[in-house]
């Protein structure tokens, strides 16, 4: 009976052993998969050089007595390109993990940051620079001073419309629906006021761009990414826990209310910091999670990082393409992440079987 109990620990060990180890090995690959996507993505432009010039231009950068680089390539590549390729890849990453956050703390595959109003309160802030010239900020940092503050301000009126009705998913989504709806009209307002050079700006900062980029926007948004995931990270088993609804989270030893709203107001950072620089990137926070989850599972510990590295992979990716499609005309990103998000969701709406949770 003994030996019986030894070996069936020892089975369910490998058991698990191989169960992360298939984890892990999507993570491997989503990485290696951004590594080789970046290397070509920095070869495509006016200017042709080869991935090996990319890679060796990047290295050269750390490791400069170990491999040397053309003035050229450094130019291209550091100057130029790679910026750019970095903004996709941190943007990618912050805006699937504050998706896949709010899907697991709401319980609701459509919760995303752009389902919840944030992107809206973002088009107003960034109309009210365009077309009135008023913020709280001023000079070059306008528009995007306005983009943040009032993204931020837009989760605050949730977080406050939610705890005057007490806080759970519904009232959060509701409370998010609203504000969406406040702000776009807000919007559309001062798209009717505006004058046609006017308009047409708020509408190209609406459809989402990475041209804005540079190596300060990417350090700024890479700094929130890295100090809020930790804390996201470190909540993943309460998260899980809010899957199974908020009574048995309670049940677990989870402060359901203020695990929501601490986890809401982090991924709300992190999505203010994206979208001010880059403007509305939609799809890649509701698409992410959902394409991370039918591999892996709902498991947060593993779900989050391996979402953050399929966002930075399809922004990446959607971008590539936005760039490249009908050169040397560049297309915003926003369009081209729409075009590859509204096929996947209609095939996940179909062919789906079960319940998402």
């Amino acid at each position: 009976m003994i030996a019986e109990s030894a070996t069936r620990k020892i089975e369910l060990k490998e058991e698990y052993e191989r169960f992360v180890g298939r984890k892990v090995l999507f993570l491997v690959i989503l990485i290696a998969a951004i590594v080789i996507l970046a290397g070509v993505a920095a070869t495509l432009g006016s200017a042709n050089i080869s991935v090996l010039d990319v890679y060796t231009a990047i290295l050269a950068k750390f490791l400069p007595k170990q491999f040397q680089t053309t003035w050229f390539a450094d130019t291209i590549v550091w100057g130029l390109r790679l910026h750019r390729i970095a903004m996709a890849v941190v943007a990618g990453t912050g805006l699937a993990i504050a998706g896949a956050v709010m899907q697991g703390i709401l319980k609701n595959p459509l919760a995303s940051p752009f389902t919840l109003g944030i992107s809206s309160a973002a088009s107003f802030g960034a109309a009210l620079a365009i077309v009135l010239g008023a913020g709280f900020v001023g000079g070059e940092w306008l528009i995007i001073g306005n983009a943040f503050i009032f993204t931020l301000l837009a989760s605050l009126s949730v977080y406050g419309l939610a705890k005057y009705k007490g806080i759970s998913p519904e009232t959060m989504i509701l409370a998010g629906i609203a504000i969406m709806y406040l702000f776009s009209a807000m919007t559309s307002f001062l798209q009717y006021l505006g004058r046609s050079e006017q308009v047409q700006e708020v509408v190209f900062w609406m459809m989402g761009s990475l041209g804005r980029s540079s190596w300060d926007k990417v350090w700024i948004v890479l700094s929130v990414v890295v100090l809020c995931f930790p804390y996201l990270f470190l909540k993943s088993w309460d998260i899980n826990a809010l899957g199974a609804g908020d009574e048995t989270a309670t049940s677990l030893g989870v402060n359901v209310e203020r695990t929501r709203i601490i986890s809401m107001m982090l991924v709300s950072f992190i999505t203010a910091s994206v979208i001010c620089f880059t403007g509305t990137i939609g799809f890649i926070g509701l698409v992410s999670p959902h394409i991370a989850r039918m591999v892996i599972g709902g498991d947060h510990r593993f779900l989050l990082p391996a979402s953050a590295l399929m966002g930075a992979l399809l922004l990446l990716g959607a971008d590539t393409v936005a760039r490249t499609i009908l050169a040397p005309v560049i297309l915003p990103v926003g369009i081209m992440t729409a075009f590859l998000g509204v096929p996947f969701f209609v095939y996940l709406f179909l062919k789906r079987k079960k319940e998402f949770w």
